[in-house]
């Protein structure tokens, strides 16, 4: 899913901070769903083990990538496939920069929007790790004032089935961010244009993304840390895991190298570039940067546990139905078995999954959020390279039921 301002798709995996598609999928297939037969065409054994990233198949795989590009104009894309003894696929299509045609390359930072939220609900369990908080605490314990706090709780809250609005699907907040995307918000404005309108649903009573849940939960890891959001992540999870080139920027800061990116949730509706838009109404959830050779890491450190004790990895992996098809944890979605999260913000957006079968991992980063059709891009990129792939395991997350204002 992604973080979009307003929800227009909710689309696969990319969870950005978009007009919001949520998150991206974790888990196992739904019990009962019928394995999809293989096409024809497919370069996989009959078993369904996973492909030898050949150069045969690395042209399909160039020319499934390439006929996405075209269909849904996108500008510049980045891949990463890989499997132990499989080898690796890594690749960049298209242009960084559209007014000059530069291209773009495997090594630029890129904005990932809603994957943010596998960051922040780790920095969450670590907390849980040690005793600072609990899975099934009310949110009213740690932050005043939200609606039905009471009863709400964090494991909700991560598993996006709080009932709470979605602050970025408000008229006033899409207003304030495209008259000035440069302007910075805090936590506590973005949850202002939340809790104006009445719950939607009742705690746990069904699965709604929604980037509130993740201010909440972001405002909680700084309560129990003692630290600002933005040095937690960046001390206690990014430098852990081993990730160089990854961030949680405090303001509109964008290391080069980087791709411009290409949005229409802007106040015209035409596509501007919004590579200098501060990030910060995204925060929690939504608001890092990452590059292809990190997030192929964070993919593997997510899905396996790593930084977690396993029992508590076991709970963030229990997914309940979200989409059809698709299961969500906490802050982590299984799409078809592919494990992880996508990511949506103005201009960008980014898709970072693990095949625990296969010890895949497959990653995309790409400079546009604009819709094809209904779907995000990110979705339509990562369906037609799993098809190749993993034709049993296809990537193709739906979009999310759009939910009155």
């Amino acid at each position: 899913m992604s973080t979009r301002l307003r929800r227009a798709v909710v689309g696969a995996v990319a969870v950005g901070l978009v007009v919001v598609p949520p998150g991206v999928g974790v888990g196992y297939a739904a019990e009962g769903q019928a394995a999809r037969p293989a096409p024809a065409s497919a370069p996989v054994a009959a078993d369904g083990e996973f492909p030898q990233l050949t150069p045969a198949v690395a042209r399909q795989l160039d020319d499934a990538v390439r006929k996405v590009m075209s269909q849904a104009s996108v500008p510049g894309v980045m891949v990463s496939l890989s499997a132990p003894g499989k080898g690796s696929y890594v690749r960049a299509f298209g242009v960084a920069d559209k007014a000059t045609g530069r291209p773009i390359s495997t090594d630029m930072n890129m904005r990932i929007g809603s994957v943010t939220k596998t960051f922040t609900v780790t920095a969450l369990l670590q907390l849980v790790d040690q005793g600072k908080a609990g899975l099934d605490d009310p949110i009213g314990k740690y932050v005043s004032g939200v609606p039905n706090g009471d009863r709400i709780t964090l494991r909700e809250l991560a598993g996006m089935r709080s009932g709470l609005f979605n602050y970025s699907e408000d008229e006033s907040f899409f207003k304030a961010l495209t008259s000035n995307p440069r302007r910075p918000f805090t936590p506590q404005q973005l949850l202002a244009y939340s809790f104006k309108h009445p719950v939607l649903f009742e705690p746990g009573a069904k699965f709604s993304y929604c980037n509130t849940n993740l201010i909440l939960l972001g405002l909680v890891v700084e309560k129990q840390s003692g630290q600002k959001l933005d040095d937690y992540i960046n001390e206690k999870v990014v430098r852990p895991a081993g990730l160089r080139h990854t961030l949680f920027p405090v303001g509109a800061e964008f290391p080069s190298p980087h791709a411009q990116g290409y949005t229409d949730q802007t106040a015209s509706g035409k596509v501007e570039d919004a590579a200098d838009w501060n990030p910060s109404w995204g925060w929690a959830a939504g608001a890092m940067i990452s590059d292809l050779a990190d997030l192929k890491t964070w993919a593997r450190v997510l899905a396996t546990g790593t930084l977690l004790k396993p029992a508590t990895q076991a709970q963030r992996l229990r997914v309940v139905d979200a989409l059809p098809g698709t299961g969500y944890g906490l802050g982590i979605f299984n799409v078809q078995g592919w494990i992880g999260h996508n990511g949506s913000l103005p201009g960008y957006q980014a898709l970072v999954v693990y095949l625990p079968q296969a010890k895949a991992t497959l990653v995309l980063t790409l400079n546009t959020d604009v819709s094809h059709q209904g779907s995000e891009p990110s979705t339509l990129f990562g369906e037609a390279i799993t098809k190749i792939v993993t034709p049993d395991h296809v990537f193709n997350l739906p979009a999310q039921p759009v939910t009155g204002h």
